[in-house]
């Protein structure tokens, strides 16, 4: 939720991420090596990449062996993602036309909370292949040193909204959306502790979409801030990488 609303609803924020494509690639963290090898058990699957962005997850399933679509609705992500020989059609999942494909699985890289969720499952449901999948992924990560209460003073500082993982995925919504959707699920988890130089750290922490909707001036403001918080150290963090697997009861 944003502003007592939920996020997918808040489109000045779901769409400030284009001004930013070539440093979100950059900095954005890959998802675990672990987590991709579990959706692409065999070569040649067929799978949909949606909310895909500069095709970061479109790129590492590509790698594995899948046959992947990317589909992103800001032109300027895409134009990134397109960059590096990913096919990507520009739309938003609900203006998407499948003409008449089928994946066998469809997946969701940090992107399923910016969709309005009951339209979305339901046309997952409709171009999965019968025995297909829905993976709904994000790389969650927070920092270990320095604390987070340390960071959340800097971000205080300035009026902004520190980094926190992703919302939706914190309590029990997930799960009951996905069962009145028809899918059953389970939740798998993937463990990493990146250590991050103090620029990159920055510079991955201002791709974030509450930091991208402050004016210029207080974003510079906020790294030049962590920079000097966070020192020549780096920050040692903890990605607990969240991939929630789906199967759907036709």
């Amino acid at each position: 939720m944003t502003g007592g609303q939920p996020l997918h609803r808040d489109r000045a924020r779901a769409t400030s991420f284009g001004s930013a494509a070539a440093r979100y690639d950059r900095f954005r963290p890959r998802y675990p090596g672990a987590l991709i090898a579990d959706l692409v058990p065999r070569p040649g699957i067929r799978v949909l990449d949606v909310g895909a962005g500069t095709g970061i997850a479109t790129a590492q399933l590509r790698a594995a062996g899948a046959d992947v679509l990317a589909v992103e609705p800001d032109p300027a992500m895409a134009e990134v993602a397109a960059g590096k020989g990913l096919p990507v059609e520009v739309a938003t999942f609900a203006e998407w036309d499948p003409r008449g494909r089928s994946f066998d699985l469809v997946v969701f890289a940090q992107s399923f909370h910016w969709v309005d969720p009951q339209p979305a499952l339901r046309k997952v449901g409709a171009v999965l292949a019968g025995d297909g999948r829905l993976a709904l992924l994000w790389n969650r990560i927070v920092a270990d040193r320095p604390s987070p209460d340390e960071l959340a003073a800097v971000y205080a500082d300035v009026g902004a909204e520190p980094q926190r993982p992703s919302v939706l995925v914190e309590g029990d919504d997930l799960e009951p959306l996905l069962a009145a959707a028809g899918f059953t699920s389970q939740r798998r988890h993937y463990t990493e502790h990146p250590h991050y130089g103090g620029t990159a750290w920055v510079q991955m922490v201002s791709t974030y979409s509450a930091v991208l909707q402050l004016p210029a001036a207080d974003q510079d403001l906020l790294r030049n801030r962590l920079a000097a918080t966070i020192g020549e150290a780096g920050v040692q963090a903890t990605n607990d990488a969240l991939a929630v697997l789906c199967t759907i009861t036709r």
